[in-house]
């Protein structure tokens, strides 16, 4: 019995509505027509508070520790973030913070952002890929970066957009595929 892959999206927004939710979903879309997935979105909106407040895993809100249970137990992570002042928010590197420092080890990672203008691109490489390589976790070499022009009322309108959405799962799904028979296989 083939079990579906354990998708966990994080979309690091702390505001509604977002397009970083919606770059994150249509990920999640993409891959889901490609593979048999068990989508899990975590907004950062969502525990933004209670996360605040732990400056402890151990202090944490049932809350933040079931969406770091969710994080440290995925089998493929989608990790979107808005990009402000240069930077993905601080808040979503505190949540990352709290994760423990060995349960990403070999977890495949799709990173995503947005952003104002393409001036915030490289944080996909520069910002995003070495917090995750500190893990351990196997970033995909293909990340999706959009800009405020991407959308319109906070839905998808490039073309160019879909597109990169489409090849980023397109070249992920073989690897995911590999992982779900090695699932099958275990199980």
């Amino acid at each position: 019995m083939s079990r579906p892959l354990n998708v966990v999206a994080v979309s690091g927004g702390t505001y509604r509505p977002s397009r970083t939710l919606v770059l994150t979903q249509a990920i999640l879309a993409e891959l889901g027509a490609l593979l048999p997935i068990t989508p899990q979105v975590i907004e950062l909106t969502d525990i933004a508070r209670p996360l605040g407040a732990s400056l402890s895993r151990q202090e944490a809100s049932p809350e933040v520790e079931a969406s770091l249970k969710a994080i440290e137990n995925a089998d493929l992570l989608i990790v979107a973030a808005p990009v402000y002042r240069g930077s993905y928010p601080g808040l979503l590197k505190h949540l990352f913070d709290l994760v423990d420092l060995n349960a990403l080890i070999d977890t495949p990672v799709l990173l995503a952002a947005t952003g104002g203008s393409e001036r915030h691109a490289l944080v996909l490489d520069h910002q995003l890929r070495p917090l995750f390589s500190f893990f351990q976790a196997l970033t995909l070499p293909i990340g999706v970066y959009a800009t405020e022009a991407d959308f319109a009322h906070y839905q998808i309108t490039s073309e160019l957009l879909h597109a990169r959405i489409r090849l980023a799962a397109e070249r992920a799904a073989p690897l995911f595929g590999a992982l779900a028979t090695h699932l099958r296989k275990i199980a």
